[in-house]
C-alpha cells in the first residue's frame, strides 16, 4: 500500500513510519516539525519507499497534493500537553479540528481506501469506570482533550456522511524511544529520565499511587497498522496495554530517589483501557511488559540529555494556569 502518515516525524509517528516501510509499504511522512525531529528518521534514512513532506495541516492547499493515489491515511498530527492547551486553545482548535477537517476533506476529495485517526483517552476525563470501555462517558476536563475528541467526531462523521472509510484509536498513555525531549513540562517519563541523567529526585504527583495505562509505542504502531488492514470502519477502538501501572512502580524500576509535589486537579487516579473490542475485533494485543518497554526506554536515556530539566519550583510555575482553570 501507499501510505500517508501525517505528523510522521513524530514519537509516534516515526515508529508508525518505520513499521510501514519495513512491512513493505511506500510511506510519504508529512509534518510540520512543530514537535516533529528529523532525528526520528535516522535508523531508516534514505529508504527508498519512504519520502518526507514539511508541510502543516492549517494549510489544505499545501497539503491536498500529498492524497494523490494514497490508499491509507493515518493522522497522528496534534497538538498535546494539557497546559498550553489552556493558555492558548485557538492553536490547539486550529490544528487539533480545524487541521483534521482539512485531512478529512483532502482524503475524500482523492478517494482514500482507509483513515486512521490517534484519538485519546484524555476524552473520558475522570471515568467512573476501570478498566474503561469506549462506551463511557466523554467529559473532557481541559482544551486538548475537547479538540482531540472533537477531531474524532468529525472523523466518525465524515464517516457516516460521506462513506470514508475511518476508524478511530483512543490511545493510553504511549511511553517509549523517542518521546519528544522539547517543549512544556509533560509526560512523566521524559521529566523522570531527565531529572535522573542529571541526578535530581524524581517529582511524584500526589502520593505517586495513581496509576497509568502505559503502552510501549512499538505496540501502538502495531495497533495501527492492525487496524489499516482490517476491512471494519465506523468504529472507535481503545489502545492499551490491558493493565496499569504506579507512579510509585516506575521510580523502583529507575532506581532513583524522589520527592512529591502537590496533586493536580482534573487528573484521574487511574487510567485504564478495557481492551476486550480491539481484541476481538482486530485480533490486537500488545507484545511488549511494561517492564521491557521500561528496560528498552533506559538503553535511550542519553537522548534526553538536552530535554528540559524539571525541578519542583519551575514545575510549579509551569504548571500554575493548570490549577487555576481546572481547580
Amino acid at each position: 500500500m501507499k501510505a500517508l502518515v501525517i505528523g510522521g516525524a513524530g514519537f509516534i509517528g516515526s515508529h508508525l513510519t518505520e513499521l510501514l516501510v519495513q512491512t513493505g509499504h511506500h510511506v510519504v511522512a508529512l509534518d510540520n516539525l512543530l514537535s516533529g525531529r528529523m532525528s526520528n528518521f535516522n535508523a531508516f534514512k534514505g529508504h527508498p519507499r519512504l519520502q518526507f513532506i514539511q508541510a502543516d495541516i492549517r494549510n489544505i492547499d499545501e497539503i491536498r497534493p500529498y492524497f494523490e493515489g494514497i490508499d491509507w491515511v493515518f493522522h497522528l498530527a496534534a497538538l498535546a500537553d494539557i497546559v498550553p492547551s489552556i493558555e492558548n486553545p485557538r492553536e490547539y482548535f486550529e490544528i487539533n479540528v480545524d487541521g483534521t477537517f482539512n485531512v478529512l476533506e483532502c482524503s475524500k476529495k482523492a478517494g482514500v481506501k482507509r483513515l486512521l485517526y490517534a484519538a485519546s483517552s484524555s476524552c473520558y476525563g475522570i471515568p467512573d469506570v476501570y478498566p474503561t470501555p469506549e462506551t463511557a462517558p466523554i467529559c473532557p476536563q481541559h482544551p486538548y482533550a475537547l479538540t482531540k475528541f472533537l477531531g474524532e467526531e468529525l472523523v466518525m462523521h465524515w464517516e457516516q456522511v460521506y462513506k470514508l472509510p475511518a476508524l478511530s484509536l483512543r490511545l493510553f498513555n504511549v511511553f517509549g524511544p523517542k518521546a519528544r525531549t522539547t517543549g512544556i513540562y509533560g509526560a512523566v517519563f521524559g521529566v523522570f529520565l531527565t531529572q535522573k541523567l542529571n541526578n535530581k529526585p524524581l517529582t511524584v504527583v500526589g502520593d505517586g499511587s495513581q496509576t497509568r495505562d502505559f503502552t510501549f509505542v512499538k505496540d501502538v504502531a502495531r495497533a495501527f497498522l492492525k487496524a489499516a488492514e482490517s476491512s471494519i470502519s465506523g468504529e472507535i477502538f481503545n489502545v492499551g496495554s490491558g493493565d496499569h501501572y504506579s507512579v510509585n512502580h516506575i521510580v523502583k524500576l529507575l532506581n532513583h530517589d524522589s520527592i512529591n509535589i502537590p496533586k493536580r486537579p482534573g487528573e484521574p487516579d487511574a487510567t485504564f483501557a478495557d481492551v476486550n473490542k480491539i481484541e476481538k475485533m482486530l485480533g490486537f494485543k500488545v507484545e511488549t511488559p511494561f517492564e521491557e518497554g521500561v528496560s528498552k526506554l533506559l538503553e535511550t536515556i542519553n537522548d534526553f540529555k538536552d530535554a528540559p530539566l524539571w525541578e519542583k519550583e519551575s514545575i510549579k510555575k509551569a504548571t500554575k494556569t493548570w490549577f487555576q482553570y481546572l481547580s
